[in-house]
């Protein structure tokens, strides 16, 4: 790889910016509703979104008309604390030592509490067992028992409930302290007043318990699912080799500055992104791509950071520090996806701002109708407590995020970078793949293959001609005809005085006076420049080209299973430049024609070979049911050729980039819903109009930041593997939101009818939430098959 994998957006020219806040406070899907509400009425706020299990919101606006001051005071008025998040990729061990450091508090919590719930229900049960010999005394020790239980291991739910209050809303935290307070102080009130009805100790007192072993069990999930930060994070070394001065020197990782010379020994871990400068070696980059078969590096070979060296020493230049490494960048990659939403949660989002006073509300309706049916005022309140506590608005909040949290850190882990949670939730639906070719379906790679000059000029000048001029052009069949012109040992003339690319068409220049073109018959076409032999015809604008007078051209049909053989065509028999031509890209090989001093001069032939893996892709791709079509620029000939060889039956060639765009949407006007695979800036538009644009990581910064899916590698297997790890991921959201509507709906009705009790209800609530991150959970464990 030498590029970066993400890159952070130019806001400079546009008319908003986005910020980052850190929350604290919120406890359930209703605290999310309510300050992305409270977000979303600050003057100028174009969108706010608040992740739940990352605790983060992610706010655009203008600033012209809202500032991070205004939306943390926002923040603060709805009763929640915030502040701006700051990228700190080398603390997540403090973050993960600062995690086991509050779990270890919550168990000691959890611990007091179950010792004392255990007091308090066995001697409700078993009143015979009390040291005190009056029912009266009974019940004061049960409410002594059961007061810490209530007042200390609740506090974090009443401390929420009494915040919320102050500012006129309602969370889970409210449903929660409502439901123990009212069981413990009816009880308490009942026995300072020597009543003889039933007391609740034991309700109110296994409620909080129950509810806080879930709270706790749900903590630690949670802290496993960001795991894949953490141990990404964790892959960066600590210390480097660093040669300053003339003297070695180990240094921090984070004192490297760019420029560095490191020393890398066997063994050792590269500490930051560079380039080789002296030393061979291979080097495992498992951690980055999913790879296990290690790298070959030597001089000239670029390195990544956190990637491990084998068995030779390397001298690397450091050329990208800090944030600015592969490693990094894929890092805020995952946790911007991490904490994003697929769009299936706004469902969940709308329910969750309604969710806690509709349950309020039926609470009170459940009371009120026990009451009025003629039960006492301690039987009515066990089924309104019960509806108060089953209620669980914490599974819809966490359905979605846990689980993008965990598909998203498996996908890092397999060099798949997924963006976010609509690319999740729209790769679900896919019926095309359009691949594009050179780069993606192929190695992006073409080499010289042969020369057929006209009968007046020689192989050699031909392609001295066209190497001068291609030598102004970054185009990969440029650059191949460069490195065969330097491979035959052709000096090559000084760089063109004229230089004119013409996209999708070629390329044109004066090169030592003479005005050369270089590329594709249509090019020729639309130059007046006549073919021997043939009657071009353009694809798309359908312009004939007529040929020229019979014997300009003498030419040969070439043998092309010998191409990759040979320096030049054989001069054996003639033919037409046509002949040629098609003979060629019949083979797979691109045939360029060449015109000097506007006529045809000669064709010269370059192939790209096709990638290790992409027909196993392909065939992968359409055992998942997808159509597969091949979109290239090239000529159909040829398109034809790599199309047989990778196993894709529909090809669209001689598409200008900014036709590939065209034709992605042309086939969703069709109803289907298109995956575009590319991996050059000619790409972006495309992947841009695609439901789902995957970008190859060996590829541009354009066509990374234009899609949805990066790809690390450049193996097209990955394309089938990530589109199964988003399927599942997306198959875990609607486990995971089926579950929580359908607990909801089933048992707030029972415990309104009295079927649950409250104890019932506080361990259903606890299950509810903890098995929506456990089935999260389960999907890192997922067997992905392709």
């Amino acid at each position: 790889m030498n590029t970066t994998i993400d890159r952070q957006p130019d806001t400079a020219d546009s008319p908003t910016t986005q910020v980052e806040l850190a929350i604290t406070g919120m406890t359930c899907a209703s605290c999310v509703a309510r300050v992305e509400r409270k977000l979303g009425r600050v003057a100028g706020v174009q969108a706010a979104g608040v992740n739940l299990t990352t605790e983060r919101a992610t706010v655009t606006y203008d600033p012209a008309l809202a500032n991070p001051a205004q939306l943390i005071s926002a923040v603060e008025a709805a009763g929640y604390g915030a502040a701006p998040w700051i990228e700190q990729p080398a603390a997540s061990e403090d973050e993960a030592t600062a995690h086991r450091r509050e779990l270890r508090r919550r168990l000691r919590t959890l611990g007091l509490g179950v010792v004392l719930s255990a007091a308090v229900l066995v001697l409700a049960m078993a009143p015979d067992l009390a040291i005190f010999p009056s029912a009266r005394s009974h019940d004061y020790l049960l409410a002594l028992l059961a007061l810490p239980v209530w007042l200390y291991v609740g506090r974090d739910f009443h401390r929420g409930a009494l915040t919320n209050l102050r500012h006129g809303a309602a969370n889970m935290d409210t449903l929660i302290s409502l439901g123990s307070s009212v069981a413990y102080l009816y009880s308490l009130a009942v026995t300072l007043a020597g009543s003889s009805q039933a007391v609740y100790f034991d309700t109110a007192a296994l409620i909080v318990t129950l509810i806080y072993l879930g709270k706790v069990l749900e903590a630690a999930a949670r802290g496993r699912a960001g795991e894949a930060i953490r141990r990404l994070a964790g892959l960066q070394p600590r210390t480097a080799r660093v040669l300053r001065n003339g003297q070695e020197r180990d240094l921090p990782t984070a004192q490297i500055v760019q420029g560095d010379l490191l020393l890398v020994r066997p063994g050792e871990q590269v500490p930051v992104d560079g380039l080789v400068l002296a030393g061979e070696s291979s080097v495992d980059e498992s951690m980055l791509t999913g790879e296990s078969l290690p790298v070959a590096k030597t001089a000239g070979d670029t390195v990544i950071g956190a990637t491990v060296n084998g068995t030779g020493a390397l001298q690397v230049q450091a050329t990208a520090v800090g944030r600015h490494t592969v490693l990094a960048s894929i890092i805020r990659l995952v946790e911007q996806a991490q904490g994003s939403k697929a769009p299936v949660q706004r469902l969940a989002d709308r329910i969750s701002g309604i969710f806690v006073p509709a349950v309020m509300g039926l609470a009170t309706l459940t009371f009120l109708g026990w009451l009025l049916s003629g039960h006492g005022l301690g039987q009515s309140l066990v089924p309104a407590i019960a509806v108060l506590i089953v209620a669980c608005p914490c599974a819809l909040g966490l359905a979605t995020p846990t689980a993008i949290m965990v598909g998203t850190g498996r996908g890092a882990g397999m060099g798949i970078l997924i963006k976010g949670g609509e690319s999740l939730e729209r790769i679900q639906s896919l019926t095309t793949v359009v691949l594009d070719k050179t780069g993606t379906v192929t190695e992006g790679k073409p080499r010289l293959t042969g020369v057929q000059p006209l009968a007046d000029l020689s192989a050699d000048d031909l392609l001295r001609l066209a190497a001068g001029l291609e030598r102004a052009s970054e185009h990969p069949l440029g650059q191949a005809i460069v490195r065969g012109a330097e491979d035959q040992g052709l000096q090559l003339p000084p760089p063109p005085t004229v230089f004119r690319s013409i996209t999708g068409g070629g390329v044109q220049g004066t090169v030592e006076g003479h005005d050369v073109l270089v590329g594709s018959p249509r090019l020729f076409g639309e130059q007046g420049i006549e073919l021997a032999g043939q009657t071009a015809t353009n694809r798309h604008t359908r312009t004939p080209v007529q040929p020229a007078a019979a014997g300009v051209l003498p030419a040969i049909r070439p043998q092309p299973e010998a191409l990759p053989n040979r320096s030049y065509l054989p001069h054996d028999s003639l033919t037409h430049a046509g002949q040629v031509r098609e003979a060629l890209e019949a083979e797979g090989h691109s045939a360029l024609l060449v015109a000097v001093d506007g006529r045809l001069a000669g064709t010269i032939a370059v192939a790209d070979t096709i990638k290790e893996g992409a027909a196993e892709a392909v065939a992968s791709l359409r055992a998942l049911g997808l159509d597969v079509t091949l979109l290239t620029g090239d000529n159909a000939r040829t398109a034809a050729a790599i199309a047989r060889q990778a196993g894709i039956e529909r090809v669209v060639a001689e598409v200008r980039p900014e036709e590939k765009a065209a034709e992605v949407a042309r086939l969703q006007a069709q109803g289907r819903v298109v995956a575009m695979v590319g991996d050059g800036i000619n790409d972006a538009p495309a992947l841009a109009q695609a439901d789902v644009g995957i970008a190859l990581g060996t590829g541009t910064d354009v066509a990374m930041a234009t899609a949805g899916i990066t790809l690390v590698r450049g193996d097209l297997r990955s394309v089938p593997r990530a589109i199964a790890l988003s399927r599942a991921t997306m198959r875990t959201i609607k486990q995971n939101l089926c579950w929580a509507f359908g607990y909801n709906l089933l048992l707030i009705p029972l415990a309104a009818l009295g079927i649950v009790n409250p104890i019932l209800a506080a361990a259903a609530m606890a299950f509810s939430s903890v098995s929506v991150v456990t089935n999260s959970l389960r999907l890192g464990r997922t067997r992905i098959r392709f």
